[in-house]
């Protein structure tokens, strides 16, 4: 994918430390603005007004993810959902804490 930088409009931070590791380390879940796809700006085929938002994580090692929707209100709709599952997929590496507390309620105590 051709991935320009995208200006960030809503962020959420949260620690996390590596599963059986004590280190506690920040990260920032980032949404960008919607944009416009253009034919080969993703690697699947896209309608005219097909809109795109990434998500990031600043502070992990994983890449980045642009999440497409049909418009621009539907891809940031789209994004704002999917970085919930984006990151309950990372959970099976990593622990997140939301100001202290467990993110997830099934990720069990131990505050960080």
């Amino acid at each position: 994918m051709n991935q320009v930088s995208q200006r960030v409009i809503a962020t959420r931070k949260l620690s996390y430390r590596l599963k059986g590791d004590s280190t506690v380390n920040e990260v920032t879940v980032c949404i960008s603005e919607p944009f416009l796809l253009t034919e080969g700006s993703v690697d699947v085929p896209v309608a005219e007004g097909a809109a795109g938002c990434l998500i990031s994580f600043e502070g992990l090692r994983e890449e980045g993810r642009t999440v497409i929707g049909g418009d621009t209100l539907q891809a940031l709709e789209l994004a704002v959902s999917a970085a919930e599952d984006y990151l309950r997929r990372l959970s099976r590496k990593y622990d997140f804490y939301f100001e202290g507390d467990p993110y997830f309620e099934d990720q069990g105590a131990g505050n960080c």
